[in-house]
């Protein structure tokens, strides 16, 4: 009996480390599932969100073309043309993105520059 007592021991802990090992793999085997349930859903998520900023982009793409800001315009905010009688021209001003502060007049009344022309940048 005496001899089969340290078997006895050893078959034990033998067992133990390999149940333990078993439940240990179960367990990382469950995590590793809801992970791939998660990944799922967040890579679902992010297809519907990418599809979302595709029509956004799109519709932000229609609001810069002028027929657009016109249809908006007469529509949604009932704006009209002006009548020919409402539209006063204004002549000599540089219409475009490089616009420019007119030189300040001098003293005797007369612009900085000769021939009147505002200085582009």
């Amino acid at each position: 009996m005496r001899a089969q007592r340290p078997f006895l021991i050893l078959w034990t802990l033998a067992v133990s480390a390999t149940v333990t090992a078993f439940v240990l793999h179960l367990a990382l085997r469950g995590k590793n599932v809801q992970l791939g349930y998660e990944l799922g859903k967040a890579r679902g998520e992010q297809a519907q969100l990418r599809e979302v900023k595709r029509v956004l982009e799109l519709e932000a793409a229609s609001y810069e073309t002028p027929q657009r800001v016109d249809v908006v315009a007469r529509t949604l905010l009932g704006m009209q043309a002006p009548e020919a009688d409402r539209i006063i021209p204004i002549s000599g001003v540089a219409v475009g993105p490089a616009r420019t502060a007119p030189p300040p007049p001098s003293k005797n009344g007369t612009s900085s520059t000769s021939s009147g022309a505002r200085a582009e940048r």
